[in-house]
């Protein structure tokens, strides 16, 4: 088990698949309860068609959103609308790498810690990386070649840096 490519290229690597299916997972949930409740709230039923009482929904929204059509306006630069989402997933995605997730444990005689990134500057990092979704949002209005399109880009970035400020 002290093979030096598993112990760097293995180990990070299934940390990086479990840190993205517990966070992608929670969020298909999270989602799924927000309806739910919204449904009651309402006195409705909900989603309630897939699996018992619903509970399989977030994984048939997550297939029904790959198997979707991308539309790409006439005008657009590509390869800079196909990034633009890139931009704002990678950063709120790459956020979780810093922040510890239990005590460091051991397996086979290799230490493993419950995070990816062991840097003393994680709060900085956080605060770093969370500023660069703005550019995704930027890129996406501007990449579609629509003004109104870039205006609701521009808008969106304004409130999100706007959101930024009071954290430092």
């Amino acid at each position: 088990m002290n093979d030096p490519l598993m112990v760097y290229i293995g180990i990070p690597l299934i940390k990086v698949i479990v840190i993205l299916a517990v966070l992608l997972l929670t969020m298909a949930y999270l989602t799924f309860a927000e309806r739910k409740i919204l449904a009651y709230m309402q006195v409705r039923l909900g989603p309630n068609r897939v699996g018992p009482k619903g509970w399989l929904q977030p994984i048939a929204d997550g297939l029904k959103l790959f198997v979707k059509e991308d539309l790409v306006p006439d005008k657009a630069e590509r390869f800079v609308f196909f990034l633009a989402p890139i931009l704002i997933f990678a950063p709120a995605m790459l956020v979780w790498s810093v922040i510890p997730w239990g005590e460091n444990f051991t397996v086979a005689g290799v230490l493993i810690t419950p995070f990816l990134a062991d840097i003393n500057i994680a709060v900085l990092f956080v605060l770093a990386v969370s500023s660069v979704g703005v550019y995704g949002i930027i890129l996406g209005g501007w990449a579609s070649n629509n003004k109104f399109s870039l205006m609701g880009g521009l808008r969106s970035a304004a409130q999100m840096v706007s959101y930024e400020v009071p954290m430092g």
